[in-house]
């Protein structure tokens, strides 16, 4: 392996970043249906959607970084895709109502798109990856004709299509030809690190804003009265510390793992930490912002269960991937994240007991001393027998 000096560098295009807000949409119209029907079954139904959907954010991340959009065919065809998850976005609100055949058809044609690119890096290969994401929106697709539990299975199976994908990737195109399990690690882990981290950096930006548009909805038409503006900015500050706790120093260190980590294990390590690990950062950022949209209009008020736990439950959802995150690429300590994201859900019962804003003032200090501590013992580089271990 060469050193990281040799590795390239390419920055994310514009077009990779204007696919990204598209895509980010889904996730606002996620806070749509579930700000609709504050319920455990909404919230179940929001993840199992947003886990399907991130599955093909994250191939077209690994494919831009594969087939840079260089030249005009490419383009077209990202701009396509782009299309296509819009068309998602917009029946997201009553996918389980008159919706989800629309639904499929977009999800559908994601995965046209993708394969169709994808063969510009894989050549036949191309059908490992294409087939179970075909057959998986083809399973959402089908939701959209049922009711009920018999939609939910035929989600749950569009899921676990895409759970044996990556083990298809591995070891399909081996057995096809003769190659090796490790040639095959080889050439899915030939990343560019400083590409594939940015990427994704830039997409937690990106559903920052969403936290961010929560609060101008939650205040919709209320007097701007000092109270309102202090929820606003609590709000505010605990979508700053989250903030804080990725891209101070997690983003940098990222990069520095993947390129000290040789290519064969370089997917399994992307995989980890940028879909499985990301899920439920992404994810926790949407119930917060359903939880912000529920609570700036009641601060003084006792919240119900819902918005509370939307809210609190948002904040420890997101402790709980960078936890898994950091975890995973050895980025040491996490017992403060760890031991912040159970006091962070706990605030819960702050928000139905007492008050909205006590709620939110709890969280922005739990955030707080969290990162205090933090910094106080954390070293400032990763240890090179840390990087040598990575998996």
């Amino acid at each position: 392996m060469g050193s990281a000096a040799e590795e390239p560098g390419r920055r994310v295009t514009t077009l990779e970043l204007f696919f990204d807000l598209v895509f980010v949409f889904t996730l606002t119209q996620l806070t749509v249906l579930l700000a609709g029907d504050l319920s455990f079954a909404t919230a179940g139904r929001v993840a199992l959607i947003f886990v399907v959907l991130f599955w093909m954010y994250g191939a077209y991340a690994y494919l831009t970084n594969q087939v840079p959009p260089d030249r005009p065919s490419r383009r077209l065809l990202l701009m396509l895709g782009m299309g296509a998850f819009l068309v998602c976005a917009l029946a997201i609100p009553r996918v389980f109502d008159d919706t989800g055949v629309v639904f499929g058809l977009g999800f559908l044609a994601v995965v046209v798109v993708h394969t169709a690119l994808y063969t510009r890096s894989h050549g036949r290969d191309t059908i490992w990856y294409g087939v179970p994401n075909g057959l998986a929106a083809l399973s959402v697709t089908a939701a959209g004709l049922v009711d009920g539990l018999a939609a939910d299975g035929l989600w749950v199976l569009a899921l676990l299509l895409q759970f044996v994908t990556p083990f298809l990737a591995e070891h399909g195109p081996g057995r096809a030809d003769g190659r090796s399990a490790d040639v095959m690690r080889a050439q899915l882990g030939g990343l560019d690190p400083a590409h594939f981290v940015e990427r994704h950096g830039l997409l937690l930006i990106v559903a920052f804003g969403e936290s961010v548009i929560a609060i101008g909805t939650g205040i919709g038409d209320l007097p701007l009265t000092a109270g309102l503006f202090g929820g606003a900015f609590l709000s505010l500050a605990l979508a700053v510390a989250l903030w804080w706790t990725y891209f101070v120093r997690d983003e940098e260190l990222a990069e520095a793992v993947f390129r000290a980590t040789p290519a064969p294990r370089r997917w399994r390590l992307a995989m980890n930490a940028y879909y499985y690990a990301f899920l439920p950062m992404l994810l926790g950022i949407a119930y917060l912002a359903t939880g912000v949209k529920k609570t700036l209009g009641h601060l003084t008020e006792h919240l119900h269960t819902g918005p509370a736990l939307a809210l609190a439950g948002g904040v420890a959802l997101f402790l709980a991937g960078d936890v898994a995150f950091r975890a995973v690429l050895r980025l040491y300590p996490v017992r403060f994240r760890a031991a912040a994201a159970p006091a962070a859900l706990a605030a819960t019962l702050i928000g139905i007991h007492v008050s909205a804003v006590a709620e939110l003032l709890a969280l922005v200090a739990v955030l707080v001393v969290m990162l205090a501590i933090e910094a106080r013992t954390a070293p400032r580089t990763v240890p090179a027998p840390a990087v040598a271990r990575t998996p």
